[in-house]
């Protein structure tokens, strides 16, 4: 016998599944190719499970009864799909609806039910001849659900020279999608290509254009399967996916059609239509936890760190779906609802169409939809009526507690899965508190208070805080941050350490290519530049301040802006854009909403000047005022033309290239378009996974990515991403004891008295307390307010501000970790919340202008590096937070004079210039501005006019200088385009140095 043949692994697939499975060896002689079914099979189930019907359907169409059968079989299919037939079954005039398969109920208090799921009939069939335009060609293998396929498989073996890729070739190239089993939607249900190693699969073919997906286990992180006792790394998918339970679970409860509208090219909406089948870890998650939550109940924390391109929407859909459902061993519903909560005060659109389109029954999934009215009313509702799935957005609960739609909600005896939709910080902070205090049981008697103790109520509110028994926790997140793993986190037997529940890395997306590697096409620049200073003293300054000024003069000079935005056009031009079919798009991250309307300005300058064909977006918060234009004031909506709601479906449309952001869309933002990404921003940690995040999204036709940045080095933002890239792991507990420390130093400073702190405490907590004794907390908090205000060093001021902060953070963050029934920590944090609102803010900010002092004499954008940034397998490092405490006494700040400054400036971007180099940018500005005749214009004048008026002027102080800057001059002379940006930098310059001094 020759046991390294495909035959054998075939019959080891066979006898396995009928063997353990729950299947039967089907006949391959029954197999109707014409309509892809197996029609002996599905009278079978029908006589068998529902006798009634089939006698009642012999009666009324006598021997071409089952002719009849397969006709409404065929009609249904091709209308509504083969899944919707298995769901549904189909319906005859003469008897209603026939059923092809029964699923597996929610509870076992019907035995009925029981009994007909037992009844269904599971075959594997080998060497099927399935088409009748090819009738020599066989699938492998065939699994069919009472007659009705709802898989094929090409098997490989690699003994023999074939793997997987073959497999997937031939469905590619050698099966027809013409053919009735291979049909999408009205076919079988979902293709695997399989060998002893991988498993892909595919739910829909299409000739050379097939997309298969991995369907695999994951290996040591990574892509691939784990060695397995049999030998085949690829035996759970016919040991545990394909067995009857599992099997018919996927088919009931997994697999759904998606119904989106997409627009063609012209705008047309068509409906596209994608069947779903899980991908291995989703079914491996959701499963997971539903065993857990089934076997433990409420009261449970689970983190589920799942990488971008994971398909989390999905996965949150159906363990919603399945939460909702969920029934004990002693068939008790294990939560009474499961509430879906988003950080992000617009509602995820995609998370919530996912989560509705699983299940289209009415009343399953209550949304709480702004549009409608208050939040919190709806979500008391809600919660009241007991709807099953509930989705709306973390602050819709800082809306109900200790609103009037509280007074009425009863959550007495009621049990709450709550899935966390993107955990990280917001999730430890006083909007997560009132999640907590809205759901949870502990904390809900009634207290009554004896001689003015107020410290039992405050115990009560402490318990609100933390873990709750009836509520459980279901956080999804790519990038946790410590506290995340700590809060959510769960300890493996003989660890001190809390892990995820559930792993989906980074690395093991990238190398299954559901997200691309963003660190694969790194690119950076850097600017070399010398200072002059630009008046004839040298004043003394703060020499941190100064240097913080200087940078941000750097940053937004006109030359500055003006070459980077040349290098990112071009770039994007001869680079992108002709990519993905000419619909390559771009992003630029800049460190300011200033920043981005600069950027802005000087893009359209640029590309109107070269007569580009080019759209450029601009993305930023509220309006930003020009500090050189007074009165004006820029917002995105006047910048761009459009309401901010449009600007993410106008930013896909072919004639837009560029998107210049300033925080907005750095985080949840999906495009798949996005191609490249010109980074201006200081970029650290977690803001640096999730910004260069938002280009890893893939989509037909996008082979790689690229990021060209100009102020990161390549290294540092390698570090950034070692933490999530494999397992997050922590570095150390956190030290609950550190809060102790934390009060002490805020104590330290007096600036409040413990007797202050008590009186805001009974005020705050008196459960007789009416509006009017709003007062008493202002009148308890204002003496701290005083002695801040009268206290002459500002970096103490800045100092006492950052401890408060940081304090309630710790505090926040540690009490939904563990349980600290400190009633004097709780007063603090409830005091300090509000002290730290009304303290004054340091006026001006502390930052220094020295835009009239210093000049630009040299510049020159070099590239610094280019290539292959990627991490590897065991390129990580733990997640660290708040590992100690204390407040460093505030020195004198270290002064300069201006001169000096400037020194150290020029000399840490020292590089050899030579006079090509040479900025006359600001000497020719300072020679106009001593012109008062320009002076005067410029002051009387729109910027227009001046402009207009004045453009001869400066190619004639630039001849004044000739001789000083003859290299630069005949430079500028022979680039038009050169020439004129430099004459509108001059301009402008003086123009509004001009209207600064009128």
């Amino acid at each position: 016998m020759n046991i390294h043949t495909e035959r054998t692994f075939q019959d080891i697939i066979k006898a396995t599944l009928c063997a353990a499975g729950g299947y039967t060896q089907g006949d391959r002689t029954t197999f109707d190719a014409e309509r892809g079914l197996f029609p002996s099979s599905i009278f079978r189930f029908i006589q068998t499970t529902q006798p009634d019907t089939w006698d009642a359907l012999q009666k009324a169409y006598g021997p071409k009864a089952e002719t009849r059968i397969l006709e409404r079989i065929m009609e249904t299919k091709a209308k509504d799909g083969t899944l919707h037939l298995l769901h549904q079954g189909f319906r005859d005039i003469t008897v209603g609806q026939v059923r092809l398969a029964y699923f597996q109920p929610n509870t076992g208090l019907n035995p009925d039910t029981a009994a007909r799921y037992a009844a269904n009939i599971l075959e594997v069939t080998d060497e099927v001849h399935h088409s009748l335009r090819t009738p020599k060609d066989r699938l492998d293998l065939v699994l069919s659900l009472n007659g009705i396929p709802v898989a094929t498989a090409e098997l490989k073996n690699s003994f023999t020279g074939q793997t997987v890729a073959n497999a997937v070739k031939q469905y590619k190239f050698d099966r027809s999608p013409k053919d009735a089993v291979l049909a999408f939607k009205s076919g079988a249900l979902v293709h695997f290509a399989v060998d002893g190693s991988e498993v892909y699969m595919a739910t829909k073919l299409a000739g050379k254009a097939t997309f298969f997906l991995p369907f695999n286990r994951g290996r040591d992180g990574g892509a691939g399967n784990p060695d397995h006792p049999s030998g085949h790394r690829t035996a759970y998918l016919w040991e545990d996916v394909w067995a009857k339970d599992r099997w018919l679970d996927i088919i009931q409860r997994f697999m759904f059609l998606d119904r989106k509208e997409d627009k063609d090219d012209k705008g047309k909406v068509k409906i596209k239509e994608t069947l779903i089948f899980p991908r291995y870890h989703q079914l491996d998650v959701v499963t997971a936890l539903i065993a857990d939550a089934k076997a433990t109940g409420a009261g449970n924390n689970y983190l589920i760190q799942h990488s971008a391109g994971s398909g989390k929407s999905n996965s949150i859909a159906w363990l919603s779906h399945r939460l909702a459902g969920l029934h004990s061993a002693e068939d008790q519903r294990v939560f009474d609802s499961v509430i879906i909560i988003t950080d992000r005060r617009v509602l995820d659109a995609q998370l919530q169409e996912t989560v509705f389109g699983i299940d289209h029954k009415s009343g399953i999934v209550e949304r709480i939809d702004p549009t409608k009215g208050s939040k919190s009313p709806q979500l008391a509702k809600a919660l009241n009526d007991g709807k099953q799935i509930i989705v709306c957005t973390l602050q819709s609960f800082s809306a109900v507690w200790g609103s009037e739609a509280h007074t009425v909600l009863d959550q007495s005896g009621k049990r709450f899965a709550v899935i966390v939709d993107e955990a990280h910080g917001s999730q430890h902070g006083t909007a997560a508190e009132d999640v907590r205090k809205v759901l949870g049981a502990e904390g809900k008697e009634a207290i009554e208070i004896a001689d003015g103790d107020i410290d039992p109520l405050i115990v009560n509110a402490i318990r609100q805080k933390g873990k709750q028994p009836n509520l459980s926790f279901f956080a999804f997140t790519a990038t946790p941050k410590k506290r995340t793993v700590e809060t959510f986190g769960h300890y493996l037997p003989g660890s001190n350490e809390p892990q995820p529940f559930h792993v989906y890395s980074m690395r093991q997306a990238i190398e299954e290519k559901f997200i691309h590697d963003v660190l694969k096409g790194y690119t950076t620049y850097k600017a070399f530049y010398r200072l002059e200073k630009t008046i004839e003293d040298d004043p003394e300054l703060e020499k941190k301040k100064a240097q913080k000024a200087i940078a941000r003069f750097m940053s937004l000079h006109p030359h500055n802006l003006a070459q980077k935005t040349e290098v990112m056009v071009e770039h994007y031009r001869t680079h992108v854009r002709q990519r993905l079919g000419g619909r390559a798009k771009a992003m630029v991250v800049t460190s300011s909403r200033l920043h981005a309307v600069r950027y802005q300005q000087a893009f359209q300058t640029y590309i109107d000047a070269k007569g580009y064909d080019l759209g450029v977006l601009v993305a930023f918060s509220g309006s930003v005022p020009d500090p050189d234009m007074p009165g004006e004031e820029y917002t995105e909506t006047g910048m761009n033309g459009i309401k901010e709601s449009e600007l993410p479906e106008k930013f896909g449309q072919d004639d837009q290239h560029f998107l210049i952001v300033a925080e907005k869309y750095q985080t949840g933002f999906d495009q798949p378009l996005l191609h490249t990404m010109y980074v201006d921003k200081r970029l650290q940690d977690l803001a640096a996974v999730q910004t260069l995040s938002r280009l890893n999204r893939t989509t037909s036709g996008k082979d790689d990515t690229f990021v060209l940045d100009f102020v990161n080095e390549a290294d540092d933002i390698k570090e950034a991403f070692k933490p999530y890239f494999e397992t997050a792991e922590i570095d150390e507990p956190t030290d609950p004891n550190m809060i102790y420390r934390l009060h002490s130093d805020l104590e330290g400073f007096q600036y409040f008295w413990a007797q202050e702190v008590q009186t805001f405490a009974e005020a705050f907590y008196d459960p007789k307390r009416r509006p009017q004794d709003q007062g008493k907390l202002y009148a308890a908090t204002d003496p701290a307010i005083g002695r801040f205000t009268e206290e002459p060093d500002e970096d103490r001021q800045e100092e006492f501000r950052k401890t408060l902060t940081q304090f309630l953070r710790l505090y926040a963050a540690i009490t939904q970790m563990v349980r600290i029934e400190d009633t004097d920590l709780e007063k603090l944090y409830t005091f300090g919340r509000l002290l730290r609102a009304r303290l004054p803010k340091r006026e001006g900010g502390g930052a220094l202008a020295i835009d009239g002092d210093v000049g630009l004499e040299y510049y020159r954008l070099k590239k610094t590096s280019e290539g292959d940034a990627s991490l590897t397998q065991g390129d990580v490092v733990p997640l660290s937070g708040t590992t100690s405490v204390g407040t460093s006494a505030a020195g004198e700040p270290e002064m300069a004079q201006l001169s000096e400054i400037l020194g150290s400036v020029n000399q840490r971007f020292n590089f050899d210039f030579s006079d090509a180099d040479k900025l006359a940018v600001d000497q020719w500005a300072a020679d106009m501005m001593a012109d008062e005749g320009v002076v005067a214009q410029a002051r009387t004048n729109s910027y227009e006019n001046f402009t207009m008026a004045n453009a001869d002027a400066v190619m004639e102080k630039a001849f004044e200088r000739n001789e000083r800057n003859p290299e630069v001059l005949a430079k500028l002379l022979g680039n038009a385009d050169a020439w004129a940006m430099v004459r509108d930098a001059v301009l402008k310059a003086v123009y509004e140095s001009a209207q600064r001094r009128h």
